[in-house]
């Protein structure tokens, strides 16, 4: 639902049509991943697609072969594994951290990721 793209004509073609409430994501990354994905690849999609997708080639899936895994991340079965290796040091996720701010400050930061402003990618709460 937060894949969104620039000014090609796919992509203003959705943002019209969301906007319109005739659909409700705008498809062109995964579009976009049909056409790229080698001969017999995976599509692998985590994330959140809501409802309605308009204009998917399904066709050129199909005659690629390609195989589709999605679904929400399992952020349960991975959260202890991925922590024990921030702790010690096996993966350093700070190249992501776009803003750190104190606890009360998060009803406004939210605001500030879910509108795209700021350059916002990912908050780090300080209690």
């Amino acid at each position: 639902m937060e894949a969104h793209a620039g000014g090609s004509f796919d992509a203003v073609y959705d943002k019209v049509k969301q906007t319109l409430m005739l659909e409700t994501d705008r498809p062109h990354v995964v579009r976009e991943m049909m056409y790229v994905c080698r001969p017999a690849g995976t599509l692998s999609i985590p994330g959140v697609y809501g409802g309605m997708l308009d204009k998917i080639p399904f066709g050129a899936a199909m005659n690629k072969g390609l195989t589709i895994r999605m679904g929400q991340t399992h952020v349960n079965r991975w959260t202890d594994d991925l922590l024990r290796r921030i702790e010690e040091g096996q993966i350093d996720p700070s190249f992501v951290v776009t803003h750190r701010v104190d606890l009360e400050d998060g009803p406004g930061m939210f605001k500030t990721f879910r509108d795209k402003e700021d350059g916002c990618v990912k908050v780090v709460l300080r209690p």
